[in-house]
C-alpha cells in the first residue's frame, strides 16, 4: 500500500513540475516570437515564469533582450522538467519492494 501512495505522489510530482516547465516554455516562445505582451495567455505565462522560473532572470546577459528572456526562460524550464524526473525517481525509489505472495 505504501509503495502505491509514493508511485502516486512521483507521478503527482512529475507531472505538476512537467507542466510548470511547459508554461515557461511557452512563455519563452511567446518572448522570442514576439507575442502581444497585453495578451491574457501571455500575462499568465508571464506570471508563472516570474513565480517559479524567476531563479534565472539575467542569468545569462546577452545584449538582445528578447534572446536573454528566452534564453533564460528556457532554462528555467528545462531545470523544473530535470529536477522533478529526479524527485520522481528519487520517491519512486524510496518505496517499499512489494512483498511476494505465498502460495
Amino acid at each position: 500500500m505504501a509503495a502505491r501512495a509514493l508511485n502516486i505522489v512521483a507521478t503527482v510530482v512529475r507531472v505538476v513540475c512537467s507542466v510548470i516547465g511547459a508554461v515557461i516554455l511557452l512563455y519563452a516562445i511567446f518572448v522570442f516570437f514576439e507575442a502581444n505582451p497585453d495578451n491574457g495567455i501571455v500575462e499568465f505565462t508571464r506570471s508563472i515564469r516570474q513565480d517559479f522560473g524567476g531563479f534565472t532572470e539575467n542569468l545569462f546577459t546577452p545584449d538582445d533582450l528578447k534572446i536573454r528572456e528566452t534564453i533564460n526562460a528556457a532554462i528555467a524550464a528545462l531545470i523544473w522538467v530535470v529536477v522533478g524526473t529526479a524527485v520522481s525517481k528519487l520517491i519512486v525509489r524510496l518505496a517499499p519492494a512489494p512483498k511476494a505472495k505465498a502460495g
